[in-house]
């Protein structure tokens, strides 16, 4: 992971907030988003789209059937761009900023997390779809997106006629079957579940998790998380899944919900993941069509070997 700011950074970055919710959108700021977006996406239409609780920075390019991508933790929709303009030839591709990443809004938490629950930031995609006009769709999700995809999957089952998760399995899996192995490996799942501040004066003063990538877009993400309510979005994710999103969890399991669509379970073979687990054995618990394979790479596999990611949901898409 690349360095976060300093913590003198991010109180500078916190005391200039309300200055900044102040400046029009052809503030600096603005400028370079729309800059960025444009070298990465060339001929994709940028918008902003309202839903019922946030604002989601949402990209649309080419023609076709429609097909949805949702990013991970902590990166943004740039983590697909290689991969989204290769579709844009064949389908119409929608990628955006899941709620509390990247240039969408920020929420605070709400009552038990429930402004990040998996089953709030699933409608907003929901949503977001709707506004463009789609109704069904084709859906990928890599590490928190593939978290919302399943959820939305399983919340709006007649909305997905495809579903194909990277690199993980599921929340209530890993939380119900905890190894020390696990928690070597992924840390920051039970750092960033404690009560706010304690995630997140952790991260501003040790600077880990501050995005990803390199270059241009490796110095996005650091800029992205200078503004502690970022920081503090990621946190409220994780802290999520570990409450009301397990209880939703629990009662899907109970009364036997899954999902039933095509899905598509991908891990990267150089990850942990797919090390610690067998990972489409556990999908195949809940889902009744799924197929996988490792990829070559680690956890953003689809972001450093785009070229094979992109022949296999392509070839995902034409069976």
């Amino acid at each position: 992971m690349n360095t976060l700011l300093s913590k003198r950074h991010l109180l500078k970055a916190a005391a200039s907030l309300g200055a900044a919710s102040a400046l029009p959108l052809t503030s600096f700021a603005a400028q370079e988003e729309s800059a960025l977006d444009a070298r990465l996406f060339p001929g994709f239409q940028v918008s902003k789209i309202d839903t019922s609780g946030a604002t989601i920075h949402t990209l649309v390019g080419g023609e076709g059937p429609p097909v949805l991508l949702l990013h991970g933790a902590p990166q943004s929709h740039f983590s697909w761009a290689e991969i989204a303009v290769d579709l844009a030839k064949d389908y119409t591709v929608v990628a955006t900023d899941l709620r509390g990443y990247g240039y969408s809004t920020k929420p605070d938490g709400g009552d038990n997390h429930i402004n990040y629950s998996k089953r709030t930031m699933a409608q907003d995609q929901v949503e977001v779809m709707s506004s463009l006009g789609y109704d069904e769709f084709v859906l990928f999700g890599h590490d928190r997106g593939g978290r919302v995809a399943r959820r939305l999957t399983l919340d709006y089952p007649d909305k997905v006629q495809k579903l194909a998760v990277l690199d993980i399995v599921p929340a209530h899996y890993l939380y119900t079957n905890t190894t020390r192995e696990f928690a070597e490996a992924y840390i920051h799942w039970f750092m960033f579940i404690r009560p706010a501040p304690f995630a997140e004066d952790i991260i501003a003063a040790t600077g880990m998790f501050a995005g990803g990538g390199s270059g241009e877009v490796g110095d996005e993400y650091r800029r992205i998380y200078e503004d502690p309510a970022a920081i503090h979005a990621m946190c409220e994710d994780y802290r999520a899944s570990a409450n009301m999103d397990m209880d939703i969890d629990k009662a899907d399991i109970a009364a036997g919900k899954t999902i039933d669509c095509p899905l598509n379970v991908l891990w990267g073979d150089s990850a942990s993941m797919g090390r610690l687990y067998d990972v489409l054995g556990i999908w195949q618990m809940e889902a009744t069509k799924a197929e996988g394979r490792a990829m070559p790479g680690g956890h953003s596999f689809h972001a450093q070997n785009p070229a094979s990611t992109t022949a296999e949901l392509r070839r995902f898409l034409n069976t």
